[in-house]
């Protein structure tokens, strides 16, 4: 219990607060008790469902988070936890909408607040563009996991031992990218295809620079350990899980538009999602998690794999955001029922060991 409070403390006081905002907006809105509650049920249904969707986000931010040095960790669970709540849950939406209408930014949050209709229907007009950069950048997250040259570790073996043998070859990744876009596209309007194309190639490039400036960050350091000199720093992957959460985020902003086109309501619902998330991450890389159950990183990338594919597609095909969640809270649990079960096997194994050598 103590654990529970220690990690989650916060995220519970957080959403305390976040839940009785919402009583109160919707209180101070509609003095209509039944339309109070209703507004209540929205703000806790949307942040259920941004943490089923962000679960995986949540075990690849501590999957890279692990090998970052303690300063930069905690960089990014205080600045950059802000920016993925206030910047993407709120300020994004805003932007797409003083982008696409050509309104100044104080004009477009009066748009969200007296015009939520028409606000609702920009920021779903920019879903070709979000689908393509952000499905884009999510499956090269999750096939660049899958493709490392000297990944001994396999989940579902045959399929992942396979896709190991072409790591190999250079750029396979974003070839597969590049076709999976490319398909998508022949199946819509040419104007839209057009949109769809420039987003998803540039995902793809986002995804090469933010990896670039990583590896010449570590480069550099790496030159100044040698001579001597003591470095910390860890601003290639904060920029690289920045990016990565702004990416996960576009599938949850859209999709609470199917819940609400109040921007308040959603503000609340998916910054308690994300607040749970951070909270996630931390009792990850704390605790070790990762390093315990040993298959919990692929089910999350497969997972992340899917919603990229899942991304791109809706550009095309409605996909409910349940389904989603779903799925990828369906492969987290496999693999760490997986990894249970070969702790258990090992830890047999090991009792049998010890038992003939003690014979």
């Amino acid at each position: 219990m103590q654990t529970l409070i220690r990690y989650y403390g916060f995220s519970l006081a957080f959403s305390s607060v976040c839940l009785a905002l919402a009583v109160w907006y919707g209180w101070a809105s509609t003095e209509n008790i039944t339309a109070t509650l209703g507004i209540l049920w929205i703000v806790f249904v949307l942040s259920i469902l941004e943490v089923s969707l962000s679960f995986d986000n949540a075990v690849v931010n501590a999957t890279v988070l692990r090998n970052m040095d303690p300063v930069w960790q905690r960089r990014f669970l205080t600045w950059g936890i802000l920016i993925a709540v206030f910047g993407m849950r709120i300020v994004f939406p805003i932007a797409i909408v003083a982008i696409a209408a050509k309104l100044g930014p104080i004009d477009a949050i009066n748009l969200s607040l007296n015009n939520p209709e028409e606000y609702q229907r920009i920021v779903s007009a920019a879903h070709i563009g979000i689908a393509g950069f952000g499905g884009a950048f999510l499956a090269m997250v999750g096939l660049a996991f899958f493709f490392e040259e000297d990944k001994e570790i396999h989940w579902i073996a045959v399929l992942e031992r396979n896709i190991n043998r072409f790591s190999t070859v250079p750029a396979v990744e974003i070839g597969l990218v590049l076709a999976l876009i490319y398909g998508v596209s022949t199946m819509l309007d040419p104007e839209d295809a057009n949109t769809f194309l420039t987003a998803g190639i540039l995902g793809l490039l986002t995804y090469i620079g933010v990896n670039a400036i990583a590896a010449l960050l570590e480069q550099h350091e790496a030159k100044k350990r040698a001579a001597g000199v003591i470095v910390k720093s860890g601003l290639g992957g904060f920029l690289y899980l920045e990016v990565l959460d702004a990416s996960f985020s576009f599938d949850g902003v859209i999709g609470a538009f199917a819940l609400s086109n109040n921007m308040i309501i959603i503000a609340l619902g998916l910054s308690v999602g994300a607040i749970f998330v951070r909270s996630i991450t931390i009792h990850l890389v704390q605790t070790g998690t990762l390093a315990q159950y040993r298959y919990l990183e692929h089910g999350a990338f497969w997972a992340i794999i899917v919603l990229g594919a899942i991304m791109l597609l809706s550009a095309k095909f409605h996909i409910p955001e349940t389904i989603t969640g779903l799925i990828g809270a369906t492969l987290i649990g496999l693999s760490f029922w997986w990894s249970v079960r070969h702790n258990r096997r090992e830890g047999s194994e090991m009792i049998d060991l010890n038992a003939a050598q003690d014979g």
